[in-house]
């Protein structure tokens, strides 16, 4: 297997990255992490939280799957590695703010208006999880009433941003903490070909630009 690429950027991040962030990295290690927020992104390899938000180490904990997508509370004796990643967050960690970060060109979204019949079986896990998006698919037929792919698909993305806010609220820790102020909730959609981002307005029930966002 060839490595040169990966131990050249390995090398280079040691020589330029951690040297530039060495205080931080040995910060963080004495004293353990202390986020500010957990970022829940998606697996997308366009999608890099961390240049998103201009931050450094230590400032996200970060929860990427396929689709952005957040799986409602499900007190079962499975396995829930984005439920647990939350719980930690929320919990443990108690982060102030979770952000949901939806994008454009999403795969996943993509994903729920293609027949996957063919493949059912290698892709069973991936096709499973895609009823997640079902009910921003749903909204989305709904609301747009000339079909257009482009229209549709972005239509899709935003309402599945929204979607994934309510399931946040049905972990009892988030919903708590929401309700007691200690913990906020945002809902962003990343354009991949501006590097715009939006931030959906509960009030409004639509998404802004994030520089319109009014802060206290």
């Amino acid at each position: 297997m060839k490595q040169e690429h990966w131990k050249k950027g390995v090398e280079a991040f040691k020589e330029v990255h951690f040297k530039k962030h060495e205080k931080d990295f040995l910060q963080l290690v004495e004293k353990g992490q202390n986020p500010k927020a957990l970022f829940i992104g998606c697996s997308d390899s366009r999608v890099v939280p961390t240049l998103i938000t201009s931050t450094g180490p230590g400032d996200l904990f970060v929860l990427r799957n396929v689709g952005n997508f957040v799986p409602p509370y499900k007190p079962d004796n499975d396995f829930h590695a984005t439920a647990a990643a939350i719980e930690y967050a929320a919990f443990n960690l108690e982060v102030g703010e979770i952000i949901v970060c939806g994008h454009s060109d999403c795969g996943a979204c993509k994903a729920l208006y293609q027949d996957h019949s063919a493949y059912a079986s290698e892709m069973i896990h991936t096709i499973k999880w895609l009823e997640l998006g079902m009910p921003a698919k749903e909204l989305a037929l709904k609301s747009v009433p000339n079909n257009d792919k482009a229209e549709l698909l972005e239509a899709t993305e935003k309402f599945s941003v929204i979607f994934q806010l309510q399931n946040l609220l049905t972990y009892p820790n988030v919903r708590k903490r929401v309700m007691d102020g200690t913990l906020f909730l945002h809902g962003w959609y990343y354009k991949l070909d501006t590097g715009e981002i939006e931030y959906f307005d509960p009030e409004r029930q639509e998404f802004l630009p994030i520089s319109m966002e009014v802060t206290e």
